[in-house]
């Protein structure tokens, strides 16, 4: 295993000891089989042996003494090092098969690295891993790994995952007692894993409590892109009811025990089921807002906190909002609060592209906020959640942000999930 150095930081220890770019780190402290999670392991120590191959092909040998157990500020051409690690699995629920052909390139892949669960926050199945990385997580004591339990039965998770290996217990169990913190999703399909099924996934989950610290349920996502595809039914107001009932009982059970919640349903299942969202305080640490647990309240409360404190409650320009289906009403309200709110106007975005099912703001693409708003008007800026574009500011349908932008005639500004920011942008005053 070797690392290619694509820049070292100015003034970093990396660079005082003589580290270039384009240098091959062939070996850390004498172990040649290293990914970015290993090295950074390694590196965390008082004294750090590199085996660099120089750019004239020379080998040499780096010691640095990090007594501060910093970063040595190398940043490699590869972000993990390794080649990402691929899914194995064949989810009868997966996002990526219900794809349509000529999205851009990375969002057909599937990983399920846990790696990037380290990095990023993915949920992975543990079906990937080998004896030699789990071996290693525990050597390495994580900080946290976020699972796709969805749950425990192992024939039951076998045909959900369509993968013989899928027994995720035994390997969770031997985390927990290496004391690796977890997060945990189910990803809930109707007649499936639900009902007892949910009910035994959940209090087999607790029993790995602390180590455990919380699992989300959240439904399972279904485009129009299903042909050849498994069955599934999706919630409807009723179905979602029960889970939130279901889900609410086991919450008053479990926190009069470890005065814990533990288990949270995702906003989409109080939207389904046109229940009022949880309060604030009943969300714990909001473990799971990556996941879509809390984000509602906790925009709304971070809205009002700043609606509280600020001077300025004045809208003073003419401003749309473009948003999902199932957040818009929301988004209304916290508009509503503000004074000149009739300068404001909320757009519910309808999903052509994936189909009705999907409405969350995250998967709308370039050309439906096109079409449904190019004959609207858009006053002087049209404000979107940032979670419509990925990191180079591209839609899901490889539009770009300004060509948006200029087939609408109108500036367009992403904004964070953050109501402080939210309230901040609708208060703002913008150039004509």
């Amino acid at each position: 295993m070797s690392a290619t150095v694509k820049s070292v930081r100015v003034d970093s220890l990396a660079e005082l000891a003589g580290i270039k770019k384009g240098d091959i780190i062939l070996s850390v402290n004498g172990q040649n089989d290293f990914d970015i999670l290993y090295y950074r392991y390694l590196t965390e120590s008082e004294s750090v042996t590199l085996k660099v191959q120089k750019s004239d092909g020379e080998i040499e040998q780096f010691e640095i003494l990090n007594g501060d157990f910093e970063d040595l500020g190398i940043v490699f051409e590869k972000e993990l090092i390794t080649s990402p690690m691929r899914c194995r699995n064949k989810c009868i629920f997966c996002f990526i098969d219900q794809l349509p052909k000529g999205l851009r390139k990375t969002l057909y892949f599937k990983d399920d690295d846990y790696r990037l669960s380290v990095l990023t926050g993915n949920y992975i199945t543990l079906t990937n891993l080998s004896e030699q990385d789990i071996d290693r997580i525990i050597q390495m004591r994580l900080p946290r790994i976020n699972i796709s339990v969805h749950t425990v039965d192992a024939k039951t998770r076998g045909q959900m995952l369509k993968n013989t290996n899928a027994d995720v217990l035994s390997i969770m169990r031997r985390f927990a007692k290496a004391n690796i913190a977890m997060n945990c999703q189910i990803v809930l399909c109707r007649g499936i894993n639900d009902g007892q099924r949910l009910n035994d996934t959940i209090w087999e989950l607790f029993s790995l409590y602390p180590e455990v610290q919380s699992v989300s349920v959240v439904p399972v996502g279904l485009t129009r892109y299903r042909d050849g595809l498994e069955k599934l039914t999706p919630f409807d107001e009723s179905s979602a009811k029960e889970i939130i009932f279901q889900i609410h009982a086991i919450q008053r059970e479990i926190y009069k025990l470890r005065g814990t919640r533990f288990v949270f349903a995702a906003d989409e299942f109080y939207i389904y089921a046109r229940l009022p969202m949880p309060q604030f305080a009943q969300y714990e640490d909001f473990l799971q807002i990556e996941n879509g647990v809390g984000l509602v309240v906790s925009l709304v409360e971070e809205f009002t906190h700043a609606l509280g404190k600020s001077n300025n409650k004045q809208v003073h320009n003419n401003i749309a909002i473009a948003t999902g289906e199932s957040a818009a009403v929301f988004i209304k309200k916290l508009a509503d609060m503000l004074e000149g709110n009739d300068k404001i106007k909320v757009y519910p975005i309808k999903n052509n592209f994936f189909g009705e099912m999907i409405t969350v703001a995250g998967l709308i693409t370039g050309c439906d906020l096109v079409s449904q708003l190019k004959d609207e008007y858009l006053g002087e800026v049209l404000l979107i959640p940032t979670s419509m574009l990925n990191a180079d500011g591209l839609f899901l349908d490889n539009m770009t942000l300004l060509q948006v932008q200029q087939q609408l005639g109108v500036k367009i500004r992403a904004i964070e999930n953050d109501g402080i920011k939210f309230f901040n942008a609708l208060t703002e005053r913008y150039s004509c």
